[in-house]
């Protein structure tokens, strides 16, 4: 990428800030008009709220400011190349993507996208576009090269359905093919794909595997998302409470995703999280608990109330039994008799271990306001490992 190309995309960084979201969502709807073969791949409930179009809007500002060292955005391209993996985007896609969103930048700007701006930001959406193949590609061979690896859809059966909570189910999932799971790393998600017939579309949503690895099944456990004065019902996490049952057969990728337990250190860990955000935490939970005794763990976990806590009583018993686990369960309303706790959370009210390794997970609200405390209790954001359960990341 030469220095004109890049001077041409550093110019339309004002107007990203201004716009950005306005073009990023003609651009969804141009693409879906024009390869309605898509909207099976991207999450449209997202898309609709304008979670998908910001996300993106964010991504494209970012490229800009730092096209002079795109390596800054490292961590950025591993969250999103682990992401498209999961939903099955190929290199075939991306002509398809650019396409539409060259078109959208010229429409959308009108006369002022110059033909040169135009192909400015054609070079550097190739140059972009060669990175995350890279990068997705590498994943697709791991993924279908490891034992009990695979490439594309799998189906799998529901083998049980548990109500963890008022509002979150279990679904345990075995292949149909009898063959055998890898072990994927405490924290990462599959994707499932169903028919979702109000759409009249196929659906994929990403969900974290709430078990252990190394087990004959995966789980996910899934909050159903329901309707408030802000946000529709979630069409699939209602669709699977309701209409998935035993014996039934769903499609699942092979597991990705950059946020996992970091299992070759032996510091104290710490996981924090907040609502379903406590499924990646059970994971590393379990895992840590039967592969590494040695290391000191605290359980941090806020919800709304008593009834939509999930996995209460098992935590209550792994702290029973593992001396080296500390559990402290938070609800924004009425006690919590098992841990005795009746506080809303409050890091600096803790005692955390200076020398540990930091685990978030939940809402968007929830990650920033818990990293920027610990930050000023001096954590290094070396030690934070967030997940935000939306699109996009959250800075450490």
């Amino acid at each position: 990428m030469d220095a004109r190309v890049r001077e041409l995309v550093k110019a339309t960084i004002p107007v990203l800030k201004e716009h950005g979201v306005a073009l990023t969502t003609y651009f969804y709807q141009r693409m879906f008009r024009g390869n309605p073969e898509l909207t099976q791949i991207f999450n449209r409930s997202h898309n609709d709220s304008g979670k998908q179009p910001t996300a993106l809007a964010m991504s494209v500002l970012a490229y800009a400011e730092n096209i002079d060292d795109p390596s800054v955005l490292a961590p950025v391209i591993t969250l999103i190349a682990n992401k498209h993996a999961s939903l099955g985007i190929r290199a075939e896609h991306y002509p398809i993507v650019g396409k539409h969103l060259l078109a959208s930048i010229k429409e959308v700007l009108g006369d002022a996208a110059s033909d040169e701006l135009i192909d400015a930001w054609g070079v550097a959406y190739g140059v972009l576009a060669d990175v995350l193949i890279e990068a997705e590609g590498k994943l697709y061979t791991a993924a279908a090269n490891q034992e009990g690896g695979w490439s594309g859809w799998r189906p799998f059966r529901i083998i049980d359905k548990v109500a963890e909570s008022s509002e979150i189910t279990s679904f345990y999932f075995a292949p149909t093919d009898g063959g055998p799971l890898p072990a994927f790393r405490p924290g990462q998600y599959t994707t499932l794909r169903v028919f979702v017939p109000e759409w009249g579309v196929t659906q994929p949503r990403q969900y974290t595997l709430s078990d252990a690895p190394g087990l004959p099944h995966f789980r996910i456990s899934v909050k159903r998302e329901d309707a408030t004065d802000a946000t529709p019902a979630g069409r699939v996490s209602n669709l699977l409470h309701a209409s998935y049952n035993k014996g039934d057969i769903i499609d699942l990728a092979v597991p990705f995703g950059d946020f996992y337990l970091h299992e070759d250190r032996h510091t104290p860990v710490v996981l924090i999280s907040g609502g379903v955000g406590v499924t990646p935490m059970i994971s590393m939970l379990k895992h840590l608990i039967s592969t590494a005794k040695d290391r000191q763990v605290q359980f941090i976990h806020t919800c709304r109330n008593a009834e939509v806590l999930a996995f209460g009583a098992r935590l209550h018993k792994a702290a029973a039994d593992n001396p080296q686990l500390e559990v402290r369960i938070f609800h924004d309303a009425g006690p919590v008799a098992e841990f005795g706790v009746i506080d809303r959370l409050d890091l600096g009210k803790l005692a955390l271990p200076a020398d540990a390794d930091y685990y978030l997970c939940g809402p968007d609200g929830f990650l920033r306001a818990h990293i920027a405390r610990l930050h000023e209790l001096g954590v290094d954001s070396a030690r934070i490992h967030a997940e935000v359960f939306s699109t996009g990341g959250v800075a450490v």
